[in-house]
């Protein structure tokens, strides 16, 4: 069938979408989420990755079934329209495109911080623009790019782990599973580290690109979680194995802090390198997951319809890409977000609340409806336990998505 001017070409196998995956989850979050989730968790900070590591299955699982029945960009946009309704889908549009803007621009603030400590604004959108502009060349040059970053981020964590465990400062003793931080540290440590897990629905957001997508997304979605728990496991456990709970909530750069501990200072340099490579690949699956699901919602109204043209050459929705990278750029060179996108983990949480109610109206059976419940839940009960300002913040930053719904459809029916 011809290509008209709003469908993207479908050209991602099994093993693009995987990497594509992998180069969002396994990012810099995996350089940072580690101290504050220390801090909130203490000894408990395996028991919270575990937790956000069954959240995570679950809306993978359901992200799965969902994309192999809706493959079409925007991911949960979809399927909560076609599901439950307009409202929820534009919900958890508007959750994910508001979130990860903001954290575009704190991955690219990331990368200046790293390469260009005393320029990060303007290293940050000079990486804005030349992965806007990859972006912008159609899908193989990102999957390419994506595929180099993931191989560099990969040896590195390799390195690190490595070195913290075959060091003599391990201490198996230090990974003793206690809840020194209550139930209550355990699952906000959870819901900090279920951030770094939320890559994957990339791989539904591009559901559109995607080849064969009723056999690809659900073996690369899962896939792609599998894969990145093992790393996030065999890191925590290592870092911790050298720095102990108390010394990894103290870290700023908790990597970087471990593999000197571990008494191999050389290293630092190739953590620091590793953490701005991260955040490159990170910054350019986020641009593409957000302009994906502008395109969905520019598509239905939500957003100007001009941001729903495909380019008739490169396939990609390049105003949608050029309008994502412009906001994304000006936040980067006007502010820093780093410290303020808790409210991000808590849009994150409510997109996927959304992917399990859209899953649980897939079948009536109690068994088909087990996993989206729990995912539900979960992710309810994660976003909730977050600080207290994430939340407060979230739920403003939803409350201004409603309004503008609720505006926008009295305007079309005065």
């Amino acid at each position: 069938m011809a290509q008209s001017g709003s469908e993207l070409r479908r050209t991602l196998g099994v093993g693009d979408a995987v990497v594509i995956g992998l180069g969002s989850m396994v990012g810099a979050g995996i350089f940072a989420a580690l101290d504050p989730a220390a801090r909130a968790a203490g000894s408990g900070l395996l028991l919270g990755l575990a937790v956000a590591a069954v959240v995570a299955y679950c809306n993978a699982t359901s992200s799965a079934r969902l994309a192999a029945l809706y493959p079409a960009s925007g991911g949960t946009y979809v399927y909560g329209r076609e599901r439950l309704g307009a409202f929820w889908g534009y919900l958890a549009g508007w959750s994910f495109i508001v979130g990860k803007t903001a954290s575009c621009a704190a991955m690219a603030l990331t990368v200046g911080a790293y390469v260009w400590p005393g320029q990060a604004h303007a290293v940050a959108v000079g990486a804005v623009v030349a992965l806007t502009a990859v972006n912008y060349g159609g899908m193989h040059k990102s999957a390419r790019l994506t595929r180099v970053i993931v191989s560099v981020v990969f040896a590195v964590l390799a390195s690190v782990v490595v070195v913290c465990l075959g060091s003599d400062a391990s201490d198996a003793g230090r990974l003793d599973v206690g809840v020194s931080g209550g139930a209550g540290g355990v699952l906000q440590a959870a819901g900090l580290l279920f951030f770094a897990f939320a890559g994957y629905a990339r791989i539904a957001t591009l559901g559109e690109e995607v080849r064969d997508p009723a056999r690809t997304i659900p073996r690369a979605i899962p896939t792609a979680l599998g894969v990145a728990l093992v790393v996030y496991a065999a890191v925590a456990v290592a870092v911790l194995s050298v720095l102990g709970p108390e010394g990894l909530g103290r870290a700023s750069a908790p990597l970087a802090d471990a593999v000197r501990t571990a008494g191999v200072p050389g290293l630092v340099p190739v953590v620091r390198v590793g953490a701005a490579v991260a955040a490159l690949g990170s910054l350019l699956a986020l641009i593409l997951g957000v302009s994906r699901t502008t395109l969905a919602m520019a598509r239905d109204g939500h957003l100007p319809g001009a941001l729903a043209e495909v380019h008739p050459r490169f396939q990609v929705p390049h105003r949608a890409e050029l309008a994502v990278g412009a906001v994304v750029a000006a936040l980067a060179a006007t502010v820093d977000v780093r410290g303020a996108i808790g409210f991000s983990s808590f849009g994150v949480l409510a997109y996927y609340a959304v992917a399990n109610a859209s899953a649980w109206s897939l079948s009536s059976a109690p068994a088909a409806r087990l996993v989206p419940v729990v995912g539900l839940v979960g992710c309810v009960t994660l976003a909730f336990a977050l600080p207290a300002l994430s939340v407060v913040v979230g739920a403003a930053v939803l409350g201004v998505g409603v309004a503008a719904y609720g505006v926008r459809g009295w305007w079309r029916t005065a």
